[in-house]
């Protein structure tokens, strides 16, 4: 058995040893993607980047090296929305966590199939199994592709259940506004939440998706303005998805 502990501080050892014993149900969920290998990191191709031929060095800088670039062209495909997006399996997803228990969802209900300001969506969550344990719903928007690049999912809410008994459920509820359904629109300087169909997963992680449901935007809707400020020196080539 293999145990990634990061930094857990003095008390550490105490709470992984409550785990791995089974005195302690765990209940986290991955914040970051583990990939199979570097070469499956989306900034594997740009980094360490180039040397800059041309460019004076930075003598003022004893610690400072040859001039170089490196670019980052991710754009919106950062950490789960690359791997999701471009079809690449990691070794573990985000969102993913073990439990001594498992956890059953009911039907999903949601509040309208049709976008206004805002949706809620309710599901009973149970747990199956033998031994106490919570769960952590989370709530993935898959958005049209239309004019703006989007991902292929994207987490916008999610919730961790009490500590369930066994045969236990609980009804968890999650809400879904105009903001968690709007990009960036670089030309007009604009968080837009575009007309179309968007789908709502309910899932463990990414890959493990529970129960869906569809909703509805009938037109464009402008959530927020904003105005053009550091705008960069160089024209930047960002990944895109095909097909669009």
């Amino acid at each position: 058995m293999q145990c990634l502990a990061w930094q857990p501080g003095q008390e550490g050892g105490n709470s992984i040893a409550d785990i791995l014993s089974g005195k302690v149900n765990p209940s986290g969920k991955l914040a970051t993607t583990f990939p199979m290998s570097y070469s499956d990191v989306p900034s594997a191709k740009t980094f360490p980047g180039r040397e800059l031929s041309g460019v004076a060095p930075m003598l003022s800088n004893p610690f400072g090296g040859k001039p170089a670039e490196a670019v980052y062209d991710e754009g919106i495909f950062v950490g789960y929305r690359y791997y999701d997006s471009f079809g690449i399996k990691p070794a573990y997803d985000f969102g993913y966590g073990l439990s001594y228990t498992t956890f059953s969802y009911g039907p999903l209900k949601v509040s309208s199939n049709k976008f206004t300001d805002k949706v809620s969506v309710n599901i009973t969550v149970q747990n199956t199994g033998r031994v106490p344990g919570k769960e952590v719903v989370q709530l993935y928007v898959s958005a049209p592709q239309k004019k703006l690049s989007k991902p292929a999912s994207e987490l916008k809410a999610f919730a961790k259940t009490r500590l369930l008994k066994p045969g236990e459920s609980q009804n968890v509820s999650l809400v879904i506004t105009a903001k968690d359904l709007a990009s960036f629109d670089t030309s007009s300087s604009s968080w837009v939440a575009e007309a179309g169909t968007y789908t709502l997963n309910i899932a463990a992680s990414p890959s493990d998706v529970k129960r869906s449901a569809k909703v509805e935007l009938a037109q464009d809707l402008i959530v927020e303005k904003t105005k053009k400020v550091l705008v960069p020196r160089s024209e930047l080539k960002e990944l895109q998805r095909s097909g669009r």
